[in-house]
């Protein structure tokens, strides 16, 4: 029993060990190319592969390590135990132009081949590369990729300019009570610094031997029977009054009274804050002294200060918005009165000046505000999104797309900015269509298939210069 048994064993290893022989004797025929003669007549091959089916290529006649040729596969050889990429060539009626890295590296074969993890080179036909420098996309690339257009169109551009500033006095609305003359402080009225007054309100009763001078010869003139009637004797004496800076009511009641007054009256020029008071009883003041100074707060400056590179936008008669630090829930209106003619050399910024209604006079002097300049223009230009420019720093471009999945790179020229969008000056026309996402993943794939081409271009000379590189291994 055990006899036959070994006997059945051998029997059976022998036919296997036969039949594996006759396979790997048919293989090798069928990889070594065994072919007819005839068959390779008149037909041009594709490449030509390696003899014992090893995965290398040659674009021209070789030999391998043991002397063998390489096999030549053609168009119609169904055969031919090659790779994918030469089969998809014959079936497809598009030209292949070049192989590239399926990684995605800057790598090109004219003929197919396989990367160092075994994977095959992806075949890149004729109309994928188009000389307009159009990049093309699959439906499903977009779809993943989150690609969305806009078309471009004409809207105002709303540019907003915030600046920072103080709130000063206006210059203009600021008195000053000085003596001309010699002078005595008899009585100073109940206003301290802060105080509100009115125009006209007694301030303090000075007296001054300069003024009383002058006020009783004013009043021997007009009194006078021989000189009284006539307007012009008394013109000179009092514009003497008039040059020592008595008040006008003072004279008036003078005339009025035919009486000199030994201490005359000063009352203020104008509504107001006062904002210094130097006067104190029984003083002396000598001419030039500052008395009081009082200020009308019911018009104030803000002057804010605005970038340099801002100021090409800002102009006098632009409406601002401002809005003090200390009523946060308020706005103030004012317009753009004076922009300073000078660049702070420390700060490179310059100074413009608002100026704002203050009825309620909460807006005190060194306060600090944030002015928000409104420099819209009201013509309507070619803008586009902000998120549709792809900006280098020296060059910027946007993607048009022209559809069907074909999206140009174009350079364009760009003006200004605000609201969200961006004018654009020269590079597209109006009702053209730009891609507003996903923008940077089709400028990455540009630069890639243009690297790509120009390693695709560079092989064939390559290969001209040296037809022995040419034909080495491509692994």
């Amino acid at each position: 029993m055990k006899t036959l048994r070994l006997l059945t064993a051998l029997a059976l290893g022998g036919g296997l060990l036969l039949g594996a022989s006759s396979y790997s004797n048919a293989r090798w025929r069928a990889l070594a190319g065994f072919a007819p003669a005839t068959a390779a007549a008149g037909r041009t091959p594709l490449y030509y592969r390696d003899p014992a089916g090893a995965p290398l290529w040659s674009a021209a006649p070789k030999k391998d390590e043991r002397g063998r040729d390489y096999v030549p596969v053609f168009d119609d050889d169904g055969a031919a135990a090659g790779p994918a990429t030469p089969k998809m060539q014959a079936a497809s009626p598009r030209k292949i132009l070049y192989y590239r890295n399926p990684m995605g590296l800057p790598d090109t074969s004219p003929v197919p081949k396989k990367d160092a993890m075994g994977m095959d080179y992806v075949p890149v036909y004729e109309g994928d590369d188009t000389d307009d420098g159009a990049v093309k996309l699959s439906p499903g690339k977009i779809q993943r990729t989150g690609v969305k257009s806009e078309p471009v169109g004409r809207r105002a551009i709303r540019i907003s300019v915030k600046a920072p500033g103080t709130i000063q006095l206006d210059e203009r609305r600021v008195s000053v009570i000085a003596m001309r003359a010699e002078s005595f402080v008899q009585k100073v009225a109940d206003v301290t610094t802060g105080t509100r007054v009115k125009a006209g309100q007694p301030l303090m009763e000075i007296y001054s031997s300069a003024v009383a001078s002058a006020a009783a010869e004013y009043l021997a003139t007009i009194s006078s029977k021989t000189t009284g009637g006539v307007e012009i004797y008394g013109r000179g004496s009092r514009q003497r009054l008039v040059n020592l800076d008595v008040p006008e009511p003072v004279i008036a009641e003078m005339e009025k009274t035919r009486t000199a007054l030994v201490t005359i009256r000063w009352s203020a020029p104008r509504d107001g804050v006062v904002l210094e008071r130097n006067a104190v009883e029984g003083m002396r003041a000598n001419p030039g002294d500052v008395l009081f100074r009082i200020a009308d707060t019911s018009v104030v400056w803000a002057l804010a200060d605005v970038a340099e590179r801002d100021l090409g936008t800002i102009a006098v008669g632009q409406s601002v918005a401002v809005r003090a630090r200390s009523f946060p829930g308020r706005t103030f209106a004012g317009q753009i009165g004076v922009v300073y003619p000078q660049v702070n050399r420390d700060t490179r910024t310059v100074r413009v000046r608002i100026e704002l209604a203050n009825p309620d006079a909460i807006l005190l002097p060194d306060m600090y505000i944030d002015a928000d300049i409104d420099t819209a223009d009201s013509t309507p230009v070619l803008v586009v999104p902000d998120s549709s420019v792809l900006d280098t720093g020296s060059r910027q471009a946007v993607l048009v797309d022209k559809g069907e999945g074909r999206f140009e790179p174009r350079e364009v020229k760009l003006g200004r900015r605000g609201g969200g969008y961006i004018e654009v000056r020269d590079g597209l026309s109006d009702g053209e269509a730009v891609v507003t996402s996903a923008n940077f993943l089709i400028d990455a794939e540009s630069n890639l298939k243009a690297a790509l081409k120009g390693f695709a271009e560079g092989a064939p000379r390559a290969a001209e210069a040296a037809p022995g590189m040419a034909t080495g291994d491509h692994r």
